[in-house]
């Protein structure tokens, strides 16, 4: 892992870090210089990630926390600040799916979802926004995804999740625009993640038939637009919503 200095001095935090888009956006800003707080659920992957940052000479804190439940925030974030410091860049990364009919969806599938996916959007952006506001920079990147677009047949939950974190998005940068801090929000199309792993599976080849770029994303094709938005390069950038999916919604599925 090559560092360089895009994020010297920076502390950063994102959920959902232990594996796949997450994890790639941790190391990304490791190399970047910055100090990471990572999060997630599993520990031996979360700790995988801050061995490779803390190899190449950077500093990462480990919390995990399963972000679907009440309050996870406050201990991820106590964690976080105690030794790293206030927060200056916050990706809301974390996100789950349980895809199924609505006819037959249980209530606990549709919560469970929209607590992990949306509510935790909610949760760190309101923790964080004084302080950002106080010293007048903050960066937040959240993470949507195409499916808020599509009408794909048994995600009502997960387009809902996504499709909610664009509006929070562009409502969160109108109010904080004035005092420094950008908000924005990335949304993946197919990228070759453990989530997507059944779906690539079972119709990988049909897929790439509808991407006009012919391949899947990879993980980091998301961290360089993450890494971006988080730099000092986007500072006139806020309330916008990247799709980075090789041109897959300018024609649909």
């Amino acid at each position: 892992m090559q560092a360089d200095s895009q994020l010297q001095g920076r502390v950063a935090l994102v959920t959902g870090a232990s594996k796949g888009i997450g994890r790639a956006i941790a190391l990304a800003f490791g190399r970047a210089g910055a100090e990471v707080g990572v999060t997630g659920r599993n520990e031996a992957e979360l700790d995988s990630v801050a061995q490779e940052i803390g190899h190449a000479g950077g500093r990462c804190q480990v919390v995990v926390a399963d972000l679907g439940e009440p309050g996870a925030e406050r201990g991820v974030l106590e964690a976080v600040t105690s030794t790293l410091g206030d927060i200056d860049i916050l990706v809301n990364n974390a996100g789950i799916i349980r895809d199924g009919l609505l006819a037959t969806m249980s209530a606990e599938d549709w919560q469970a979802v929209i607590d992990t996916n949306l509510t935790s959007v909610f949760n760190f952006c309101q923790a964080v926004t004084r302080p950002m506001m106080s010293k007048r920079y903050g960066r937040i990147i959240n993470m949507s995804s195409v499916a808020a677009h599509f009408g794909n047949s048994g995600q009502t939950n997960y387009a809902a999740s996504k499709g909610g974190i664009i509006g929070f998005t562009r409502c969160l940068a109108t109010e904080l625009a004035k005092r420094g801090v950008t908000v924005n929000a990335v949304a993946p199309g197919f990228i070759e993640t453990d989530m997507t792993v059944d779906v690539r599976n079972a119709a990988g080849d049909q897929i790439k038939k509808h991407i006009p770029s012919r391949r899947l994303g990879l993980p980091e094709d998301i961290s360089n637009a993450v890494l971006f938005f988080a730099t000092e390069e986007a500072s006139y950038v806020t309330g916008q919503t990247l799709a980075v999916d090789g041109g897959l919604t300018l024609g649909g599925i």
